[in-house]
């Protein structure tokens, strides 16, 4: 089936089954490679993007469900030239080590912060629920913080 959506700002079509996960349609379809495949049932957060702004776990959305809908992933978030803060953020406060978790990790957060501009500890608790082996928890909690301060001024 010919899916039509908009991928990090463009419009792009693909022939696929609507079955498919999004994630793998990312991942095979388009070569988008910080979209990790984790645990396939939507607990790791490893697979998070955005549909339509708001955070979800790509492995658990058909891809037949994304049919004129808007898709950011962490390649369309920000670029070399222009980080997004959140990016900006993790580079500064030095979050990941071994790095698997940190595009869906970012991408949470991401939608966090636009949708809550200076969240609450309860809040933060609520939203980043994707899981990181390396345990850099308290890291994540920094780099929001400082997104969260530099919102403020």
């Amino acid at each position: 089936m010919r899916l039509e959506f908009t991928l990090n700002d463009a419009p792009v079509q693909a022939d696929a089954d609507p079955d498919m996960p999004l994630l793998w349609l990312l991942r095979d379809a388009f070569g988008l490679t910080s979209v990790k495949f984790g645990c396939g049932v939507g607990a790791c957060g490893a697979c998070t993007v955005h549909l339509d702004g708001g955070a979800v776990r790509a492995c658990t959305v058909l891809a037949g469900d994304c049919r004129g809908r808007r898709i950011t992933t962490l390649e369309g978030l920000g670029g070399e030239a222009s980080l997004h803060p959140v990016q900006q953020a993790w580079i500064d406060v030095q979050v990941p080590q071994c790095g698997y978790c940190q595009p869906g990790m970012i991408m949470a957060a991401a939608a966090l912060l636009t949708e809550t501009p200076r969240p609450t500890e309860a809040e933060v608790d609520a939203a980043m629920t994707n899981l990181c082996r390396c345990g850099t928890y308290p890291r994540v909690r920094r780099a929001i913080a400082r997104v969260a301060t530099e919102s403020e001024g």
